[in-house]
């Protein structure tokens, strides 16, 4: 056991698939709806489809909706891969600690890096938006085109999600709860009343009836372009696995957490389709007026056609008010949701000694992680205040850089799972689907979309910037792919910097290398006459 206070861990680390370290977290505090709500908060759904639907549309025009489906397929199939893997092994650090068990300490510590680089950069951009849209909800637009006061207002909402973060996850669920209900509620109205109105006769000239063609993928295009409109989707999933993170502080936490982390996908699926296919009936997908492809709105998507479709007076009027102000609560929702994954990953890192012990250390009276959760907060603004000081195309750039570090820990993970479970993938039909088949499909799936991505990455018209490298052969590279692959290098050094100055981790001293037993049964199996963990060799 480890010291509540510290979260210091023995030595020599867990034992059995059952034993997680006792980082003093508050255990129990979380239930399958909590965790749910927790994982759908995290992708931020409003924000995510008000910057993201216009792009995805001005690449791949009416297959939006087959674009939102096949981005929901290696993220359900990784989904799996977590639950499995969080039912032999609930630990907060998730892919860290599970890509250690299976590959070694190397690829563990690459793999929490991948989340941590995520979240550090994605923070610039939530919190971006939740100052711009601060403003513009007060009628504040000349403000809100500041980029002085907007980097502020930013810093500000870090700050404040930090400390609700750090005083308690319950205080952090509570709060999800409400805006997200809300949140849903809207935006399930947005799609609804789109559609009613396309075929009903209310909509503008440019609206046009749902078309079997719109769900087709071969009317996609070239590879190229379904990998970038693929990767665009992605991102709009991405953060379900927050509900996993959370695993040492949730009820039955080998079984619940994998549950919410599954269910949120699919919800995440069934909102996104009613909502993408119900703007585009109403909106069309033209590059002027309220079209979806319009350049001009497509950071942009839902403000401007929340007013289109709800209207301007009455009811309408505050329904589409109610649609900027969840598309703010959504970004800051998701500054929120974003410190506790790396929060816990970092907290994990720290006690099987891959970072400094002090992130180590619990809070005696919250029971939350105490520098892990500063670190994460002020690691944030450091980022946000330095791209926002540099250039904003160089801020653009670093949040397009995320598709590649998604694709690198989430698949990372789908192997993990495959390769700890190789042992009993032919025990059931059910171990080789769902320990096996589908989390090694989506990690093959995202590998492929990686490296495509890279390619297209790197083409140096790709993006708001591009670099040259200084020395030979002078490759000439666009900024994303600059921003993405530069920031795994930067993990690669620190993790090498680290193990000089404290080798027991990459020793294997505190995670040993390890695979399922044949014998083990998992907790989510009916009960039978022999119920053992695996031995670890």
């Amino acid at each position: 056991m480890s010291d509540p206070t510290t979260g210091t861990a023995p030595a020599s680390g867990p034992t059995g698939p059952h034993a997680t370290t006792d980082k003093g977290l508050k255990g129990g505090a979380l239930g399958l709806f909590s965790s749910t709500v927790i994982g759908l908060a995290s992708t931020a759904p409003a924000y995510s489809l008000a910057a993201t639907l216009g792009v995805i549309v001005a690449g791949v025009g009416l297959q939006s909706p087959i674009i939102i489906v096949l981005g929901f397929v290696p993220m359900f199939l990784i989904a799996y891969g977590y639950k499995e893997l969080n039912q032999a092994d609930p630990d907060c650090g998730t892919t860290f600690t599970w890509a250690s068990r299976a590959f070694g300490p190397r690829t563990g510590w690459m793999g929490g890096w991948g989340i941590i680089a995520a979240d550090i950069i994605v923070m610039a951009n939530l919190a971006q938006i939740a100052g711009q849209y601060g403003f513009q909800l007060v009628g504040a637009d000349g403000v809100a085109r500041s980029t002085l006061w907007t980097t502020v207002a930013g810093v500000v909402w870090i700050a404040v999600m930090t400390l609700i973060c750090y005083i308690g996850i319950e205080i952090s669920a509570n709060s999800q709860k409400v805006l997200l209900t809300v949140e849903i509620i809207v935006l399930i109205l947005l799609g609804v009343a789109a559609l009613v109105k396309a075929y009903s006769g209310g909509a503008p000239a440019v609206s046009r009836h749902v078309s079997g063609s719109w769900f087709d993928p071969s009317s996609v295009g070239s590879v190229d372009v379904l990998t970038k409109g693929v990767l665009a989707a992605v991102f709009i999933y991405w953060g379900w696995d927050t509900a996993v993170s959370v695993n040492e502080e949730t009820a039955d936490r080998n079984r619940t957490p994998g549950r919410a982390a599954v269910l949120s996908t699919i919800l995440l699926l069934l909102m996104y389709l009613l909502v993408t296919t119900g703007a585009q009936a109403y909106a069309g997908v033209g590059t002027t007026g309220i079209g979806l492809g319009n350049p001009a709105t497509s950071d942009d998507v839902l403000s401007n056609l929340g007013s289109e479709i709800f209207g301007t007076t009455g009811f309408g009027w505050f329904l589409a008010k109610l649609l900027v102000f969840m598309v703010l609560t959504s970004a800051a929702a998701s500054t929120q949701t974003t410190i506790l994954p790396t929060a816990r990953t970092t907290l994990s890192m720290a006690v099987f000694k891959a970072l400094p012990r002090q992130f180590a250390r619990v809070h005696h009276r919250f029971l939350t992680p105490t520098w892990s959760t500063v670190g994460m907060g002020l690691a944030s603004v450091a980022f946000y205040v330095v791209m926002t000081r540099l250039s904003q195309n160089l801020l653009a750039d670093s949040i397009g850089s995320i598709g590649l570090m998604i694709a690198f820990y989430y698949g990372l993970t789908g192997f993990a799972c495959v390769w700890y479970y190789r042992k009993v993938l032919t025990r059931s039909a059910r171990d080789l689907w769902t320990k096996g088949v589908m989390p090694g499909l989506g990690g093959v799936l995202l590998l492929f979309f990686f490296i495509e991505a890279c390619v297209v990455y790197a083409e140096p018209d790709y993006g708001s910037t591009s670099w040259t490298l200084p020395f030979p052969p002078h490759w000439h590279l666009g900024g994303v792919f600059v921003i993405g692959a530069g920031a795994l290098i930067l993990g690669a050094v620190l993790m090498v910097v680290y193990r000089w100055i404290a080798p027991a981790f990459f020793l294997r001293h505190t995670i040993p290398v390890s695979a399922a037993d044949p014998a083990w049964r998992d907790p989510a199996a009916p009960p039978g006459p022999r119920h053992r963990g695996p031995r670890r060799r």
